[in-house]
């Protein structure tokens, strides 16, 4: 079993707002061990993203980490100080942002915003090759980066503006800066929604090269269960702020344990059949007056009175698989068509 490399213990981050405290991220727990692919998925406003953000404590005022831990490579990262955090963020854990184009700054070069990254770190010290100097070392770093994630002719590319990038190279851009200090962890959050399906494949395929010829543990936040599918080791379904199944791709897609998660495979259109796309009823709860028991329980059409007479707790369905759910007696989950929903988990 390879080294376990973060872990997330009932993490708990609320935003204080006008009508109360909204609890954004719920108690999350979630393992992540060296080289592996962890897929989080869920609908808009389900706390993937602040999850992402709270792990480099980069949460925006006045929200806050109320509670849980973030144990990093065996420490904790609640429990550093401010500089010893900027020693981690982008050196040791970086993030692909969703959106590059308000990411990149305008004002300066792609180049020299990849360059930023390795200055701060002072990542080329040390003894230099004779006649290099450290200008000059991190720039030729820079052009192996850029020349790794795809950028053609990095040497002209370095002194570009990120307006004069389309928005896959944006993304590339943003890929370059988040592993010039080769880190042990990136969180990509959704890296591909703003992209076609061609260039989400490139992006994709570079991300799993990374994986591979780095051994770079990955966190990918996505909306598609497809993308998750065929790229993630691990899947964990978020909903209102919580885990709700966790497990492989080949359990959580090809037998779901969650209505939820059922829900969203039902969500997905067909390919190799038509048929009708089954939406999840309702909405997202408000995450100011969550309900008492399961947060899925106004939707889900096996709802019990005893799924909103108490928290519900994660339990074991199988080896690496788990559940927040009670299952209804005598109601018994079918394993998904994945290849009918052109899903290859």
């Amino acid at each position: 079993m390879s080294e376990l490399l973060l872990q997330l213990r009932e993490l708990k981050t609320t935003f204080p707002t006008r009508r109360g405290l909204v609890t954004a991220v719920n108690g999350v727990n979630l393992t992540v061990r060296r080289g592996e692919i962890v897929g989080v998925v869920g609908e808009s406003g389900c706390g993937k993203s602040v999850t992402m953000m709270s792990i480099l404590r980069l949460v925006a005022r006045p929200g806050r980490i109320v509670g849980g831990d973030i144990i990093f490579q065996g420490r904790s990262l609640l429990g550093l100080s401010p500089a010893a955090l900027r020693k981690v963020r982008g050196r040791e854990i970086a993030m692909i942002f969703q959106d590059p184009l308000s990411t990149l700054n305008p004002a300066y070069s792609v180049g020299e915003q990849i360059r930023e990254a390795l200055r701060l770190h002072g990542l080329v010290n040390g003894s230099l090759p004779f006649g290099l100097n450290r200008t000059r070392a991190e720039k030729e770093r820079v052009l192996k980066v850029m020349e790794e994630v795809g950028i053609p002719s990095p040497m002209d590319r370095y002194a570009a503006y990120p307006h004069q990038f389309s928005g896959g190279m944006q993304q590339r851009a943003l890929i370059a800066i988040a592993l010039s200090c080769e880190p042990k962890l990136l969180l990509a959050d959704e890296p591909t929604t703003a992209l076609d399906v061609t260039i989400q494949a490139q992006i994709l395929e570079l991300m799993q090269r990374i994986n591979r010829d780095h051994g770079t543990a990955i966190i990918m936040v996505t909306h598609d269960l497809g993308v998750a599918a065929e790229f993630c080791n691990t899947i964990a379904v978020m909903y209102a702020g919580q885990v709700v199944e966790r497990g492989t791709a080949d359990q959580v897609i090809g037998d779901p344990q969650h209505p939820y998660t059922e829900g969203l495979i039902a969500c997905r259109p067909g390919i190799s059949e038509r048929r009708a796309i089954v939406p999840i009823p309702g909405e997202v709860p408000d995450l100011v007056n969550l309900p008492r028991g399961c947060a899925f329980q106004p939707r889900c059409q096996y709802a019990q009175d005893a799924c909103d007479e108490a928290p519900i707790l994660m339990s074991t369905v199988g080896h690496g698989h788990y559940v927040r759910c009670i299952r209804p007696s005598g109601y018994v989950r079918r394993p998904t068509d994945t290849a009918r929903l052109g899903l290859n988990a």
